[in-house]
């Protein structure tokens, strides 16, 4: 299948600066995140049959209205999130999808697998042996999964499926193709938990609040994203709350066994 792929300046705080849209096929095409209104997707929307977005954040779905104003396509939304697609992009969607759902692209038709973590209802989408990926994964650096919208058991797991698919590469969000698909999962996994085991650390070290623990658990200068990291390190409380292995209420933390209410949101000695 054809994959063409148009990187769109947007406001976004990815080092890039910018998102790409994908167009999937070669007439009747299957427009992927176009993220902004851009000169350089008008001359191929008289091509374009169907929209979708990978998520719903802005620097992904900004675009869609442009697009929908000026080709008048389909467009798709994850089945269970259509407010939440309207919401976003200013445009009821007039078709769903969920897992396994197939969307054509031309002659030919692109799969719809779920992979959340990074967002609730982010999707990639499968055209022959390669996978349109939003933010699931970046060549270098790592992604963005911040509470409360962003589930770090999801995204870890989103992770393991998509090397256990073992495509041929996969085109992101933002960045440059990514043509060794396993090894930037494993390297994305590997990140991920050795931080997990940074704020663990930091935990059973005597931190307790967010502030703390992300100056014990990140030894690098966060001066522009240490809300982003503050987000980051609240992901990693609420997955290790549901494994068992801290309590954490929101705002405190607590190592497995402290003077604690085990719900998470009572009585503790030193509060």
């Amino acid at each position: 299948m054809r994959i063409e792929r148009i990187p769109i300046e947007v406001s976004t705080r990815a080092l890039t600066g910018r998102t790409a849209a994908y167009l999937l096929g070669r007439e009747d095409v299957l427009l992927v995140d176009p993220a902004a209104a851009d000169s350089r997707l008008e001359g191929h929307l008289d091509r374009v049959a169907h929209v979708a977005v990978t998520h719903h954040h802005a620097d992904h779905a900004e675009g869609v209205r442009a697009c929908v104003e000026a080709a008048d396509p389909t467009v798709w939304c994850r089945y269970g999130r259509e407010a939440a697609f309207a919401d976003a992009t200013g445009v009821d969607p007039d078709r769903t999808f969920r897992e396994g759902e197939q969307i054509p692209a031309g002659d030919d038709a692109v799969s719809v697998h779920e992979i959340p973590g990074h967002a609730p209802e982010h999707v990639a989408f499968a055209a022959a042996d390669t996978l349109v990926v939003g933010d699931l994964a970046v060549a270098e650096g790592s992604v963005m999964v911040g509470a409360p919208e962003g589930d770090m058991r999801s995204y870890l797991t989103s992770l393991r499926r998509v090397r256990a698919m073992a495509p041929d590469r996969l085109y992101p969000g933002h960045g440059p193709v990514i043509e060794s698909p396993r090894s930037v999962c494993e390297r994305l996994l590997r990140h991920r938990l050795d931080r997990e085991a940074c704020v663990l650390a930091a935990v059973e070290a005597g931190n307790r609040a967010v502030t703390d623990i992300l100056d014990a658990a990140y030894n690098k200068d966060l001066s522009g994203v240490r809300d982003l990291a503050g987000m980051t390190v609240r992901a990693h409380l609420d997955k290790l709350h549901h494994e068992g292995r801290v309590v954490w209420d929101g705002s405190r933390a607590d190592p497995l066994g402290a003077p604690h209410d085990r719900s998470g949101y009572g009585r503790d000695a030193d509060k």
